[in-house]
């Protein structure tokens, strides 16, 4: 930095240099404190521009930034088939890099698959036994998170032909009556609530996912199904719904991890926070899910 010259008159001595006067020697003492703040600030500034780099790339590297990559696997139980569906497009759409496929089945089938060693990065289940199962073997990297809760509705065709007004109606032995196996999470419920209503059904089939349920139904292979809210909120004119006051002794709550043999960990665990966060639950808020 260049500094200013001395003054001409009446500070310069006989041998032709600068006077140095009180005021002169304020006058430097005064300039080299100016320079040094100078040199300081500067100092700072390239510190702190340093410290905003590591931190961009800190940021960028982490799970949520923008240079998230690779490929996942999710394994979620078919009640989530929608919701899902939706929510693989949005995080792909906010990490271009990452490519989610999905792999949706029962829970207790997919539980079966990824402790047999299926290629698998996170497992989003429709119970907290199926997770266990998971948890079990030591296959999830970190505590589940619970993300969505989920009740039965009784299904029937548009019209309701067979006059379903309640859980009990389903007991008519001249009904065709379509439920969940009681491996799957849905059959378990249906367990809970018959039980809770003392209702005894006697179902033509027992079905792997709530989606095959469904779909006895909506193809009139079936009078009535035990499924759930969501799935009749997803499928639109093709059933109508019947709630009934038992299926509050079954309340569905849904676990999601990240599994310990993710090929691309950070994008699986991201995959989890997204789907826990405010925007996952904005979608599945919209399809019928209650709040874990």
């Amino acid at each position: 930095m260049r500094l200013p010259a001395a003054h001409a008159s009446g500070d310069i001595a006989p041998s032709g240099r600068p006077r140095r006067t009180r005021r002169t020697h304020r006058s430097l003492r005064t300039r080299r404190a100016a320079v040094l703040g100078i040199v300081g600030l500067t100092v700072v500034a390239l510190t702190g521009c340093g410290a905003s780099d590591d931190g961009a790339t800190s940021a960028s590297g982490s799970p949520g930034g923008d240079d998230l990559s690779g490929s996942i696997t999710v394994f979620a139980a078919a009640s989530l088939t929608g919701s899902f569906t939706d929510l693989a497009a949005d995080f792909e759409a906010a990490h271009p890099g990452v490519s989610v496929d999905l792999n949706l089945a029962g829970s207790s089938d997919l539980a079966t698959q990824i402790v047999e060693g299926a290629p698998a990065d996170v497992f989003a289940s429709a119970d907290a036994k199926n997770m266990s199962t998971v948890v079990d073997a030591g296959l999830t990297d970190g505590d589940p998170v619970d993300f969505a809760t989920n009740v039965l509705e009784i299904a029937v065709p548009p019209g309701d032909p067979a006059g379903v007004r309640d859980l009990a109606d389903l007991a008519d032995h001249d009904l065709n009556i379509v439920v969940c196996a009681p491996a799957v999470p849905c059959g378990a419920a249906t367990v809970a609530v018959t039980k809770a209503a003392g209702v005894t059904l006697t179902p033509v089939s027992e079905e792997s996912s709530v989606t095959d349920v469904l779909g006895k139904v909506t193809s009139g292979q079936a009078d009535a199904g035990l499924v759930y809210v969501t799935d009749i909120a997803a499928a639109g004119d093709a059933v109508e719904g019947v709630p009934f006051d038992e299926s509050a002794e079954a309340v569905n709550t849904y676990p999601i991890a990240a599994l310990t043999d993710s090929r691309d960990s950070d994008a699986a665990q991201a995959f989890v926070d997204y789907v826990a966060g405010p925007d996952g639950q904005a979608v599945l808020s919209a399809a019928g899910f209650g709040s874990p």
